[in-house]
């Protein structure tokens, strides 16, 4: 028999009922703590996809970007995007000669983009997939490919493209353009 205080400190009986009910109170009580507890397990493990990345938000890569190293003049054009696409070209001229051009192109492809290069106009070309994109930065990667295995870019304060290529992470990277 379970009993209560009431107002006046008297002793006054709880009834049957509400007795019967207490383990099953306490049972609800802790299921719904763990049921709590495990959804927010459940969300760290899995915490919610990321917003849907879109080629336009590497629209800062548009435009025309030249360096000049050592005897080589480097540059690459990349068109603004549309039709979930955007068109580039670069090429190397040494002297009177072009020592190297490539064919290049960004591309959305459902959720995801990826970074074409068709460097001589080969065919097929090597697809390196968006991998990281915050603010002005791109990482584009393709751990499969010999080199590069990952091509980098981003635009810097002053308003410059530095675009480099590396062997994956630790490795030495190699700079491509620096000034627009």
């Amino acid at each position: 028999m379970l009993v209560e205080r009431n107002e006046d400190n008297n002793m006054k009986r709880i009834p049957a009922v509400t007795t019967k009910l207490l383990p099953m109170m306490a049972v609800i009580a802790v299921v719904a703590s763990l049921a709590i507890i495990s959804g927010l397990a459940e969300a760290r493990l899995n915490p919610p996809a990321p917003a849907k990345q879109t080629i336009s938000g590497l629209e800062w890569m548009s435009g025309d970007w030249q360096t000049t190293r050592d005897r080589a003049q480097i540059e690459e054009h990349w068109t603004k995007p549309a039709a979930v696409t955007m068109i580039g070209m670069g090429r190397t001229i040494v002297g009177d000669r072009t020592a190297e051009f490539e064919y290049l192109r960004l591309e959305q492809r459902g959720d995801e983009i990826y970074y074409v290069a068709n460097p001589g106009a080969r065919c097929p070309g090597a697809d390196f997939k968006l991998t990281r994109l915050s603010g002005q930065e791109a990482m584009f990667e393709n751990p499969q490919h010999d080199f590069p295995k990952r091509i980098i870019y981003r635009k810097n304060g002053e308003g410059s493209l530095l675009a480099t290529v590396d062997g994956g992470e630790g490795t030495k990277a190699k700079a491509l353009l620096t000034r627009g």
